[in-house]
């Protein structure tokens, strides 16, 4: 039986999360506002001045539930977690596969290319939504940046170095990218996305993005670690103290369907607009509360639909194929499958 379980997220400051029985309750301003059942969560994600007791942090470790600490603007802190399990041997086998060079880059380039692909989907699908809106030049543009993404998906297949498929992943975003405020329907010029920029964000499209990222980059790691493997270890991204490189190599396939595409949709049906982001004397754009509340709100609906997976030939939730693709680059790993399947959203 397939369970999608939910993520709780506290953003109000100086709340206060307890443990009762076999249930968190949320305490703000010492007054009971929530009670959830542990065995409904699958994470619980604190924002900011958010406070755990210990004993439920203790709880939430023993029964396999994160904790992730982020700054107010959705960066990554900390995280408790219990003893990780698995199978050591198949730890082992990532290891050695992510040491070779040959083997890194096959993973790596199958990574990319679902990458690619799900891009060019974004742009195929405004093109067939919102094509005969656009102007002649935006269409053009766009339909360009498409077989740009087409032919780097058709030479990632053919690339068994992993600097080369570094620069391919490269070339794809620049096109991608190039091209995203053609997929903005909105008028307003404080809301034009001007190239990608992570730190800080410079425009409110860049805060949103950015923040989506940071919630789906919770996902994966959670799903690596529940699989067993090691979420330190991966193999587009080579190791470094600290980084979650396996989360990170995961998250490349399934940015452009779960967040790029929620981004978009939510600045084209207005339900963000520029006063949901303030702007401090550096230029970095951050989501307001009420709208990081909005933002949080529709993620988790996003991940209620359900989407059709190509490589398992049935529908599932969005928000199980980060755990999905863990367990199917776990069977990559033990020699079950020829090669990893990305995930390629249709």
């Amino acid at each position: 039986m397939k369970q999608h379980l939910n993520t709780l997220y506290v953003q109000t400051e100086g709340a206060w999360l307890r443990r009762e029985g076999e249930t968190v309750v949320v305490v703000i301003d010492g007054v009971e506002r929530a009670s959830l059942p542990v065995h409904k969560l699958d994470g619980v994600v604190c924002f900011g001045r958010v406070g755990l007791s210990a004993p439920l942090m203790g709880f939430c470790a023993e029964r396999n539930v994160a904790v992730s600490f982020l700054s107010p603007n959705g960066r990554f802190l900390a995280r408790v977690v219990g003893p990780q399990g698995g199978n050591v041997l198949l730890r082992r086998r990532q290891y050695r596969l992510a040491d070779d060079p040959d083997g890194a880059a096959a993973v790596a380039a199958a990574l990319i290319v679902g990458k690619t692909l799900n891009q060019r989907t974004v742009l195929r699908r405004a093109l067939r939504d919102h094509g005969p809106s656009m102007t002649d030049e935006a269409r053009m543009s766009v339909k360009a940046a498409e077989r740009r993404l087409t032919d780097v998906a058709r030479r990632l297949r053919a690339t068994n170095a992993l600097d080369s498929v570094r620069g391919l992943e490269g070339e794809a975003g620049r096109s991608y990218f190039a091209v995203f405020d053609r997929l903005l329907r909105v008028a307003d010029p404080a809301l034009r996305f001007r190239g990608r920029s992570r730190r800080p964000p410079l425009d409110p499209v860049n805060a949103v993005l950015s923040f989506l990222y940071a919630m789906l980059g919770h996902d994966c790691r959670s799903a690596i670690e529940v699989t067993g493997l090691d979420a330190a270890v991966g193999f587009l991204h080579r190791d470094r103290p600290g980084r979650p490189g396996l989360a990170l190599d995961l998250m490349e396939e399934l940015r452009a369907p779960l967040a790029d595409r929620l981004a978009l949709s939510m600045f084209n049906r207005r339900q963000l607009g520029p006063r949901d982001f303030d702007r401090s004397g550096t230029g970095a754009f951050t989501l307001m509360d009420d709208a990081r509340r909005r933002v949080l709100v529709a993620w988790q609906e996003r991940k209620r639909e359900e989407i059709h997976h190509p490589f398992l030939g049935e529908r599932t939730a969005i928000g199980l194929i980060p755990s999905l693709q863990a367990q199917l680059l776990s069977r990559c790993l033990r020699g079950d499958l020829d090669g990893y399947p990305p995930f390629v959203w249709k």
